[in-house]
């Protein structure tokens, strides 16, 4: 009764191979979709839908977007039309959710750690002004060279749906690369709309929505109600930001980075526990509120809002945004008239070439430099076709289409320019990840260890010139991977000096529950030199690894707990897990423990003779 997570038998990495062809369920095939791909595919759906609806019946098209709402009472009314609905209101939720991320990323995300952000951010950089000289290059002369802000962003939903789709077997290291790219790109094209793009500038309002977002800030320190709180105040600032003439949808991006976000604390986390515990043995109303209501407190408002409003996002607010402004009349004269326009070309140039240079220039030029970090996964062509796939303008290149111009027939040009982009881009990343694939044969991999060994940076034990090396990823609340370290701590008596030790993280989260937070745990060890010990301490008790046994586990070495508490929500711990997560992803890594034996894969058992015959088959390390 006292453990109430539940430890699963994870998949035996002697038998897991013998299982990766059996025939998945339909269930299991959409959950393998992900929202990523489905959401990318409602908004590719919603563009067709637009531009069929706008050639098939023009007039109805406009009539049914330029219908009139009036919302309101006698003197208080708000007149839109269902496209501004759309545009200003809908698209803050938009907006907000962007505004989440970003704060999510500068507080405990990617961007907290300059050494991790420099090359996302130079990237992203680079990928909004390189574009934009070259719009301003190509349409000069023409009046609308202040229409640059069109080529400046990049497309989340599809970036992310793309690369799901198209991107190479294990994209786990460039997804969060461009996700952190995606952030910066997110936050220049916002601030561009917000000083560029903002017309009939009224200051007054601005007051008002200073005030509302003050209490949107004092808000987390209610104790209770604050739901409705956070509701009410932001649209009053959403109202306050259309008085002013800013555009309304930075409202929800204000609202955003005033919403807090943090790790989950340990305390609260046992709270929450203790709660479960006690209506697991009085179930009744009460009880249930109160555990409820701690599980979610200890959650920030942040990462809750973001997994409730995702959903609505990606499948109900982009697409209706699509069906709304995607809709190109699309015949002879006027594409002929688009092919000729600079606008179109304009366009076109900027979000493929532009990005593409800005992108993959910029950290081709980082890495030759030796400037920031470079893992598995972020290779040169992986790097390419991610700068491709920035080309994908969509979403903000639509936006701000009719905030930068005003005739109706030359939007229509930039709104094919934003299209073919948006095509082109995902054809040349398509072509660029098929034949990196092509040069890079399957056969080879996750057969050789991507990431040199470094005693400056991993968990070595032996000496760093011993002619064997077994390198594993592993996992603490895993039974096989408490049987290998059995196995190698034979080896090592056996072979002593001559064996070298390495040990990376691959929590397997899905069958072990406290796994991550182990693992997170042992890198808070390490900063006090403790990492074996923690190590073996977390595998002589696999059962118990709930916050409270992992501090106890730290109060028992002897180790600064209050330190140690401090560092197990530090940017530096949870990024080093991450790392090594990582990294077994570029490899494949599905089951624990997978070992390297002197940096090739081992397949079959891991007992000790079984490990010792390898070593002495794959020869010595150093020659």
């Amino acid at each position: 009764m006292s453990d109430l997570t539940v430890i699963q038998t994870s998949p035996d990495p002697e038998t897991v191979a013998q299982d990766a062809g059996r025939h998945r369920s339909i269930a299991e095939k959409v959950r393998a979709v992900g929202q990523a791909r489905i959401g990318a595919g409602a908004l590719l759906s919603a563009t067709a839908a637009a531009i069929i609806w706008a050639n098939a019946a023009t007039t109805s098209y406009q009539d049914f977007w330029g219908m009139h709402l009036v919302v309101g009472v006698a003197d208080l009314q708000l007149d839109f039309t269902v496209h501004a609905l759309v545009n200003d209101a809908l698209m803050a939720i938009f907006f907000f959710t962007v505004g989440l991320e970003v704060r999510r990323e500068f507080a405990i995300g990617e961007l907290t750690s300059w050494a991790r952000a420099v090359v996302p951010v130079v990237a992203a950089v680079a990928g909004l002004a390189i574009p934009a000289v070259l719009f301003v290059l190509i349409v000069h002369g023409t009046g609308y060279t202040s229409a640059w802000g069109l080529v400046i962003s990049t497309d989340t939903a599809f970036l992310v749906g793309a690369l799901a789709l198209i991107g190479p077997r294990v994209p786990g290291r460039l997804r969060v690369f461009l996700l952190a790219l995606a952030v910066v790109d997110d936050i220049g094209a916002l601030s561009i709309i917000a000083l560029v793009y903002t017309e009939n500038f009224t200051p007054l309002p601005l007051i008002i929505a200073a005030i509302g977002l003050v209490g949107v800030y004092f808000t987390r320190f209610l104790r209770g109600g604050r739901g409705p709180v956070y509701g009410t105040l932001a649209v009053i600032v959403w109202l306050a930001f259309l008085a002013s003439g800013v555009h309304p949808t930075l409202a929800g991006v204000a609202i955003a980075l005033l919403i807090p976000v943090y790790r989950p604390n340990r305390r609260d986390v046992e709270h929450a526990l203790e709660l479960a515990r006690t209506f697991r043995q009085s179930p009744n109303t009460e009880y249930a509120r109160a555990a409820a209501n701690s599980l979610r407190e200890s959650i920030s408002i942040n990462e809750r809002l973001q997994s409730a409003s995702s959903p609505y996002v990606a499948y109900v607010i982009l697409p209706l945004f699509a069906l709304a402004n995607a809709g190109v009349v699309v015949t002879g004269d006027i594409l002929l008239a688009a092919l000729r326009s600079p606008v179109t070309w304009g366009i076109i140039v900027g979000l493929v070439l532009g990005k593409f240079i800005g992108v993959f220039g910029s950290t081709a030029l980082l890495r030759l430099v030796r400037v920031g970090e470079f893992g598995p996964g972020l290779t040169a062509p992986g790097l390419a076709g991610g700068a491709a796939l920035c080309g994908i303008g969509f979403t903000i290149s639509l936006f701000i289409v009719d905030l930068a111009i005003a005739d109706p027939q030359v939007q229509n040009h930039a709104r094919v320019g934003v299209l073919a982009a948006s095509l082109i881009a995902f054809l040349l990343a398509t072509i660029i990840f098929r034949v990196a694939e092509a040069i890079h044969p399957s056969h080879e991999f996750g057969q050789i260890l991507v990431r040199p060994v470094s005693s400056a940076r991993d968990h070595v034990f032996g000496p760093d010139d011993a002619p064997y090396t077994i390198v594993e990823y592993g996992d603490f609340q895993c039974e096989f991977c408490l049987k290998a370290s059995g196995s190698i701590q034979q080896v090592h008596e056996q072979l002593g000096d001559r064996l070298r030790y390495v040990w990376r993280h691959a929590p397997l989260q899905r069958y072990h529950p406290n796994a991550l937070a182990g693992a997170e745990a042992s890198e808070a060890a390490d900063l006090q030199g403790r990492f074996f010990e923690f190590e073996r301490a977390l595998f002589a008790d696999q059962e118990n690894q709930r916050p409270s046994d992992i501090v106890r586990i730290a109060t028992e070495l002897g180790m600064d707990v209050d330190r140690f508490e401090a560092d197990l929500t530090s940017p530096d711990v949870t990024g080093r897990v991450q790392d090594d997560v990582l990294d077994a992803e570029a490899m494949g890594i599905i089951s624990v423990p997978t070992l390297f034996v002197n940096g090739r894969r081992h397949v079959g058992p891991y007992d000790a003779q079984s490990l010792i015959h390898a070593l002495e088959a794959a020869g010595p390390e150093h020659q």
